[in-house]
């Protein structure tokens, strides 16, 4: 026993005491209306097609993202952030697919916007990587680099075919210099102005994409070093979130999430519009394997992970657990 009668007087264990005491107490609130689901379809199946690296993420058909973006809406997911898979016959260098019309994105953001309305947020990957043969996400030079400025007019012809298929929000994600400004302008221009842009802000050059590559089918070679962030540097996220408040980002994003959770706090700490972050495959991949080999719990890993970049600032959290996760919310298992 102490000689202090009333030693300790502060007991922080008192919070802790019963599971009522402490949901009363959090500080950091998960609600499925903080969710995202990304979710992919591909062209020319008529099955789902099971990802190998993310096990229970499927590439969908047309008629499944249907039936996936039902079961977002009833467990209050907010969004749905779609990616397109071509046919590979139709990829090439500079990703027609891509602005067409009746190619696999377009033709998927009408689907499901005529399924669920505005029940959710339709959200769309602004990319050329999934539709150029070479796997880049924009249009190559002679020399074969990434040429900043081409690829900024066919992005914003895309941010217009997408916008006209019924897309609510544009996610550019190439991470070419001025590609707010310029998708800003195209909207503008073609009577969109209602279309947000969730600017892909602070995109690392990451090893943790990699399960992401056979989702999308990528034909990458080499890497995107020369676009994507150095994941050394910090304060260049600054600059680059900066950048993209000028040009009229409406809404900016951190990814990866979870390794970069002291960039996302930064972000979060320094600006007036809402902050998203992405789960990305390889967070999502290493939770499930790990729990595969019963290593870990998954369901409980599953959301202390989102908690974690929740209470780093994220309003907003892209995964692929969101339909699962929000029905635990839902349930009271927060």
């Amino acid at each position: 026993m102490t000689a202090y009668a009333n030693f300790p007087g502060s007991r922080p264990r008192r919070l802790r005491t019963t599971p009522t005491m402490r949901r009363m107490v959090a500080e950091t609130r998960l609600d499925p209306a903080n969710l995202i689901l990304p979710a992919f379809v591909r062209e020319g199946i008529d099955a789902p097609v099971a990802i190998s690296a993310m096990p229970g993420v499927h590439q969908h058909t047309l008629d499944t993202l249907r039936k996936a973006a039902v079961e977002a809406v009833s467990a209050g997911v907010s969004g749905i952030m779609l990616f397109g898979v071509p046919e590979d016959g139709k990829k090439d260098a500079r990703a027609t697919a891509g602005t067409d019309p009746d190619g696999i994105l377009q033709v998927a953001l009408r689907a499901v916007r005529e399924e669920v309305g505005d029940e959710l947020v339709v959200m769309s990957d602004l990319c050329l990587d999934e539709f150029t043969d070479h796997g880049h996400c924009g249009v190559l030079d002679a020399d074969g680099r990434v040429d900043n400025d081409a690829t900024l007019e066919r992005y914003a012809e895309m941010a217009q075919v997408q916008a006209d298929a019924g897309a609510h929000v544009v996610g550019p994600s190439g991470m070419m210099d001025g590609q707010v400004g310029v998708i800003r302008d195209a909207l503008d221009q073609t009577g969109h102005e209602d279309v947000s842009i969730l600017a892909y802000t602070v995109k690392y050059s990451s090893a943790f994409y990699g399960p992401f590559r056979e989702a999308v089918g990528s034909s990458l070679t080499g890497d995107r070093k020369t676009y994507q962030q150095d994941p050394a540097n910090a304060r260049e996220s600054l600059r680059e979130l900066a950048l993209d408040l000028a040009e009229g980002a409406d809404m900016v994003m951190v990814k990866p999430a979870g390794p970069y959770l002291d960039i996302l706090a930064k972000v979060a700490e320094s600006v007036d519009v809402p902050v998203a972050a992405y789960q990305i495959s390889g967070e999502y991949a290493m939770i499930e394997a790990a729990a595969e080999k019963g290593w870990i719990d998954r369901d409980k890993a599953i959301l202390e992970s989102l908690t974690g970049i929740r209470r780093a600032g994220a309003q907003m959290i892209l995964t692929y657990w969101a339909t699962e996760a929000a029905q635990w919310l839902g349930h009271g298992r927060g």
